[in-house]
């Protein structure tokens, strides 16, 4: 074996290596931004005494931090191209910092222009994260986007549990105290990834135009996302609300059954592309969305320790196809994935934003109990669009 052999087949390892050390710091830079991020939902109730709040009103602040997903696009787009690390280091501490501050807003519009800049700080870590897993993951990024979203799951898990201690210890005038953890997370992040791309390997390809490639993964996904999402959406955002006013929980309890919802799509998340990998995409998506309607619909009926395995499975089935979604978009837009992973968050931000709307609309009228009822028919309607769903890779292995 000739040595210029032996420097090939160590490059070749060097590429396909997956390395996890890297990418376990990136997922718990993930996990750390996302608590924070977690922490209004469970503050809702809160601010709609504190701030005297319609229901329309409490779920447009949600929204106000999702409408800079607008952003991920642009955001992405220069990720491919320009190395934007720093964005992913710091944005733990800034998220940190802005989110802990939502107890001292005196009116709803201070409040919705601090949600805005905690939005705009989300986008800029959530499109470029993924590029930088990609570029450690070597030849196993289906692997890395797993970790990477199962991260996210479980911070929105245990964000209700921390932001419910801050708020029973000190007030939501006293979460301050809270932002420190991200600051020690960015400070660890700059120590280890200071050197680590974000950009795309220039590679030759000989697929079709960008804009035709992604017209026809984007056009559908757009209908299914905003269909699909309904359930996922009103009760992520809206389950507090729900518990507290129209089940008469304690807030404690209420943030709890949050959190196991939310702790549930972790194993979702895993489990997710794992499985759809095996059964296909369109499947997948398909039996996560006839499996959560179902739950749901059964979840608003129940009372006492049933609500229990209801929650467990809703969280699995509900939050286990955003990487299905994900690697959908990865399968067919390999060239550009930094770019397509915002247009990603854009779907993803600006579908959930619709859907809080259109369930915080539905529960000022009919009530939260009948909305939660519409929102798991509405999510029904997703099915014959997932059959417009690409079902095979438009760029094979070979073309990259």
């Amino acid at each position: 074996m000739t040595s210029a052999t032996v420097e090939i087949d160590s490059k070749t390892k060097r590429e396909s290596a997956f390395d996890y050390g890297r990418i376990l710091l990136i997922c718990s830079g993930h996990f750390v931004h996302d608590v924070y991020s977690a922490f209004i939902a469970p503050l809702l109730p809160l601010l709609i005494d504190k701030l005297g709040l319609t229901l329309v009103m409490a779920g447009s602040l949600p929204v106000f931090m999702q409408a800079p997903s607008l952003l991920g696009p642009l955001i992405g787009y220069l990720a491919d191209r320009f190395s934007v690390r720093y964005l992913v280091i710091f944005a733990p501490a800034i998220t940190a910092s802005l989110a802990t501050l939502i107890g001292f807003m005196p009116t709803y519009s201070t409040a919705a222009l601090l949600l805005f800049c905690v939005g705009v700080n989300i986008m800029a870590f959530h499109a470029p994260a993924p590029a930088m897993i990609a570029h450690v993951a070597g030849d196993k990024v289906g692997r890395g986007m797993s970790f990477f979203m199962a991260s996210g799951e479980l911070a929105r898990s245990v964000g209700p549990l921390l932001v419910g201690f801050g708020v029973a210890e000190w007030g939501m005038e006293g979460l301050w105290r809270l932002m420190f953890f991200g600051w020690l997370s960015s400070a660890v992040l700059f120590w280890r990834l200071r050197d680590v791309s974000a950009k795309r390997e220039r590679r030759k390809s000989k697929t079709k135009p960008m804009f035709k490639r992604f017209a026809r993964v984007f056009a559908p996904l757009l209908g299914v996302m905003l269909l699909r999402n309904m359930a996922a959406s009103s009760l992520g955002i809206f389950m507090v609300v729900y518990l507290v006013d129209i089940r008469g929980f304690e807030l404690t309890l209420a943030t709890g059954a949050l959190a196991l919802y939310e702790f549930s799509g972790v194993g979702g998340a895993l489990m997710g592309g794992t499985l759809s990998d095996r059964f296909g995409r369109r499947k997948m998506v398909a039996g996560a969305a006839i499996s959560s309607a179902l739950l749901m619909l059964v979840f608003v009926h129940v009372e006492g320790a049933l609500m229990i395995p209801l929650l467990m499975g809703l969280g699995f089935t509900a939050l286990s196809v955003s990487p299905v979604f994900l690697a959908l978009v990865q399968d067919h837009l390999p060239e550009n994935r930094a770019t397509a992973n915002g247009m990603f968050m854009l779907y993803a931000f600006g579908v959930r934003a619709l859907n809080v709307m259109m369930v915080g609309a539905l529960g000022d009228a009919l009530g939260l109990q009948n909305a939660f009822i519409a929102a798991a028919l509405i999510s029904l309607l997703c099915l014959p669009v997932i059959v417009t769903l690409p079902s095979t890779p438009m760029v094979s292995h070979e073309d990259l």
